[in-house]
């Protein structure tokens, strides 16, 4: 029987969007027969709870090729005894387990007085994959940030007891996701919403060997603990923050597991990854190049849009159309587009509204359509006016003005206008 990989992947967000479909898939095929199970305690609060846990299924189902299954675990307090035991039991059996968006004070709290701990630090110790993003990442560490507390709620910044899985790697660090968010606009919204002033304060309260790992959105780090290596993935960059000072990571860089362990010694290399050259033969993958957010994708189709409409390209206009709606399905099981999702379909409504107008007005050139007619017409009137028939040289000019043509006699010759509305 082959032993199961010990892999903990730690993703800033975007765990069910496009830009960790490739990471999924490659974690997944190093399992062979997959059981993979979603641990849905997170976002068991939310009344939306179940369709989350749908579109999770269905992207897994649609983007990675797998199977998988909630554990139905997203509300153990009080639970059904027969449904929480399955819950366990299917978390048992795992060997890839996912766990994403919520809030990680609620989830400590439901698996506070289970085995749901002791279980996933097995997968880390005995073989298994780990995937946990977002909400479910801030658990990872020695500590937890109380998000919603905190920045919803106003509470002063405090720590709490994590699940520490790092601590079975012997990594000494506290996970931050979402490190990079900009959602703030003006004011700072980096380091999970926290801030650069919260941070800070929480750091002075972090013991002399620990330090935050910080994951930006749409990035991930996969750390291979039988390989002795963690890899960034994804859009972003990774960093490690020791008191304020920061050393960062970026997507290919492979990252000693030595270095996670202590981020204190200067002496461990890091080596960049340089991706295999691509075959001829070989389709390059949409997810690589994905964009980083919905709104990224939407304003690049709104670009290859106009710009097709500038060019008169009703092919091209409508590609990108129908592109921008299959990104916004691709997106759907992302839970945190915000109001990227909104924005997508304003711009593909107002993309589709100007192809309607175009089609009312033609794409083509009305240069080109009429300039065959016109300059017939100008060649009659060239041989009225050598005959020096002005009065009907004026009667064509007139009626081609009437038709918008605007007709200038120059010292070069005669020249025409189309005048389009």
């Amino acid at each position: 029987m082959t032993s199961l990989p010990r892999v903990l992947t730690v993703m800033g967000s975007g765990e069910t969007a496009p830009t960790m479909v490739k990471v999924h898939r490659e974690l997944v095929g190093r399992l062979g027969q997959t059981l993979a199970v979603l641990l849905d305690t997170p976002y068991g609060f939310q009344e939306n709870a179940p369709e989350l846990a749908t579109r999770a299924v269905e992207y897994f189902r649609t983007s990675v090729n797998t199977t998988i299954t909630p554990a139905g675990l997203g509300r153990i307090s009080g639970a059904d005894p027969v449904t929480l035991q399955h819950g366990l039991n299917l978390l048992t059996d795992a060997n890839y387990v996912f766990a994403g968006p919520g809030s990680p004070t609620y989830a400590l709290r439901q698996w506070r007085g289970t085995t749901i701990p002791d279980l996933l630090h097995t997968k880390i110790r005995t073989g298994g994959v780990v995937t946990f993003a977002s909400a479910a990442a801030l658990t990872l560490g020695s500590r937890t940030v109380p998000v919603y507390e905190i920045y919803k709620c106003g509470e002063e910044p405090y720590w709490l007891e994590g699940l520490n899985l790092l601590g079975d790697l012997g990594i000494p660090a506290v996970v931050i996701p979402h490190y990079n968010n900009a959602e703030g606009g003006h004011h700072d919204t980096r380091f999970c919403y926290l801030g650069e002033r919260r941070l800070a304060a929480l750091e002075e309260e972090l013991d002399e060997h620990e330090y935050v790992l910080g994951v930006d959105e749409h990035t991930g780090l996969v750390i291979d603990f039988d390989a002795g290596f963690s890899r960034v993935v994804g859009n972003g960059v990774v960093t490690l923050r020791i008191r304020g000072a920061s050393r960062t990571f970026a997507t290919g860089e492979t990252i000693p597991l030595a270095l996670l362990q202590d981020p204190r010694d200067k002496s461990t290399a890091v080596v960049p990854t340089v991706p295999a050259p691509r075959t001829t033969n070989q389709a390059p993958d949409t997810h690589e190049t994905a964009a980083a957010s919905l709104r990224g994708v939407a304003q690049a189709r709104k670009a290859e849009f106009d710009a097709a409409l500038a060019a008169r390209d009703s092919s091209a206009a409508t590609r990108a159309v129908l592109d921008l709606e299959a990104d916004i399905r691709q997106w759907l099981a992302d839970t945190l587009t915000g109001t990227d999702g909104d924005f997508a379909r304003d711009t593909l409504r107002g993309m589709i509204l100007k192809l309607g107008e175009a089609a009312s007005s033609g794409l083509a050139d009305p240069h080109a359509t009429v300039a065959p007619y016109v300059e017939a017409i100008l060649e009659i009137r060239r041989v009225v006016r050598a005959e020096k028939r002005y009065d009907l040289s004026d009667v064509i000019r007139d009626a081609l003005a009437g038709a918008k043509v605007e007709v200038r006699d120059t010292p070069a010759g005669v020249e025409w206008v189309l005048q389009v509305p």
